[in-house]
Formats: C-alpha cells, sequence, structure tokens
C-alpha cells in the first residue's frame, strides 16, 4: 500500500489514470465476453447460467492478456489454440464446480462421445475453436475501437 501510495503521489496521478484505463478495459472486455457466452447458450439451449457468463468474461480477458504477453506475434492458429485450452479448462473446472459438486445440473455431456466426466467433450471444443477464431477477431476490434490500440501491432497470420 506504501508502494502504490508513493506511486500515486510521485506519478502526478499518472499511475492513477493508468489503473483506472486499465480497469475499464479489462471490465468492459469481462462484460463483452460474459455476455456474449451466456447468450450464445441462449440462443442455442434455450437457456443459460450465470456461471457462463463469468467464464465467458474471465476466458475473453484471457484472451486479451495473452496477446499482450506474446506480443502480437503468434499466429492465428497458435492463439486459438492457446485461448482453447484456457476455455475448455475453464469449463471444465466449472462444470466440475457447479455440475459435479454442486449439483446444479447445468450442462451434462455424458452421451457425447468423447466426453470428459461429462463436462467437456470433442463436438463442443470443435465448436468452441470456431467461438475462439471469432472472440480474437472481436477483440481486436474491440482493443482498436474502444481503446485506441494500435493497429501495426495487432496481426494474425
Amino acid at each position: 500500500i506504501i508502494i502504490l501510495k508513493e506511486k500515486l503521489l510521485l506519478s502526478g496521478g499518472g499511475f492513477l489514470k493508468k489503473l483506472l484505463k486499465y480497469l475499464f478495459q479489462y471490465l468492459l472486455l469481462f462484460g463483452v465476453g460474459g455476455c456474449a457466452y451466456y447468450y450464445i447458450e441462449v440462443i442455442i439451449r434455450g437457456w443459460s447460467h450465470f456461471s457462463m457468463f463469468y467464464l465467458g468474461g474471465l476466458c475473453f480477458c484471457f484472451f486479451s492478456v495473452q496477446k499482450k504477453f506474446t506480443w502480437w506475434n503468434q499466429s492465428l492458429k497458435n492463439q486459438v489454440i492457446r485461448c482453447l485450452l484456457f476455455l475448455l479448462s475453464g469449463e471444465f473446472i466449472t462444470g466440475c464446480m457447479v455440475n459435479l459438486w454442486k449439483g446444479w445440473n447445468v450442462w451434462d455431456y455424458s452421451e457425447v462421445p468423447f466426453n470428459l466426466y461429462g463436462q467437456i467433450c470433442a463436438p463442443m471444443a470443435l465448436i468452441f475453436g470456431v467461438l475462439c477464431c471469432i472472440a480474437l477477431f472481436l477483440e481486436d476490434w474491440i482493443q482498436i475501437y474502444a481503446f485506441g490500440a494500435d493497429t501495426d501491432k495487432i496481426r494474425h497470420e
């Protein structure tokens, strides 16, 4: 707290301004990702669960962060694979919590081939892969038009 206070005082408010900018940026990304994930489920299944909003928001923020840590130099294929693995891990962990542990029965892929404890399955992984690709481009669009990101950095090969 002391270090944070000193940075605020020494930077003349620049640090606080930057902190608020990032907070707003990731809250917006979280909200967009959460709403998208939730409403895609509503369109496909007719209903969703609040946990999907949180998972979607977390995944969408990860999509943004993973690009920044790789300096936008990764191919689209590598980004999709990384994001898909994160999403599937999140889906599995969330499924174990809300379905197996809490017993809320939000979803069950037990009857679908190539499933893992009924929480994730190969056919849905393919659909999620396509959605990850779309989400990466949507995240780019938000970064460019909402936050003025440098378009030279953002590329997909």
